[in-house]
């Protein structure tokens, strides 16, 4: 609990994927994704619940075994196009069911941005509690190299086209405001509005910049750099 607010958190690990099979199973220094995250998770001493979401027998086992509760996910959500909200809504719902318990605040840890700070996450948490806000985003700052308006995109027949047409009009990087991604750190919620609204996309909402590097593994090559990673 912090300032009187009870706090949930949910880790979404499904063992289907396409980059690489069993992705959250992969190990990092001899630890896999998800015992790196769930530590992660139980560090955080004003967590009062963390939950692991998930398909995979092993993962589940996993959960158990480090003493956290693993809730397994149903078939219609383990698919490639199945929303964060479907899965956070889920375990929100079976979790009322299985220990009577309400929350305020979800912190939502994606096992495949394992090198995350405990420091950003409070500081965060703070932000919105202070604040009221409804949310907050982990995100790192896009080089301008890569702005939108820069972006490229092409039809069936290769003809291209800029992604945003506004980009016609820069002619140098001075031009070009700041913009960010997500990374995948962390993403906190209220949960009232979270349900409320039923989508993970709330007004009052802000971004946490990432200042550290940040790895995010969709592949192999990110897995390799991961390994040689120095946290």
């Amino acid at each position: 609990m912090l300032k009187n607010k009870k706090i949930l958190i949910i880790i979404p690990a499904r063992g289907g994927s396409k980059g690489i099979k069993l992705k959250n199973l992969k190990k990092i220094n001899g630890k896999t994704l998800i015992q790196i995250t769930i530590e992660f998770a139980k560090s955080l001493n004003f967590v009062d619940h963390i939950v692991v979401n998930s398909d995979h027998k092993k993962i589940l086992e996993t959960g158990r075994k480090m003493k956290v509760n693993s809730m397994i996910r149903p078939n219609k959500l383990s698919g490639d196009f199945i929303s964060d909200y479907q899965i956070i809504e889920n375990t929100i719902y079976n979790l009322k069911k299985s220990i009577n318990k309400n929350f305020d605040i979800l912190i939502y840890l994606q096992p495949t941005s394992p090198f995350r700070k405990k420091s950003q996450i409070t500081k965060s948490l703070n932000e919105l509690i202070d604040n009221n806000l409804n949310s907050i985003w982990s995100v790192s700052k896009v080089e301008k190299k890569f702005h939108p308006k820069k972006i490229i995109t092409c039809t069936k027949k290769n003809y291209f086209r800029l992604f945003d047409k506004s980009g016609e009009k820069v002619v140098a990087r001075q031009q070009l405001d700041n913009t960010y991604i997500r990374n995948g750190l962390f993403y906190i919620f209220k949960i009232k509005k979270l349900i409320e609204k039923k989508s993970i996309y709330l007004n009052k909402s802000k971004i946490s910049i990432t200042n550290y590097h940040v790895i995010n593994i969709d592949n192999h090559i990110d897995l390799r750099n991961a390994k040689k990673f120095r946290f």
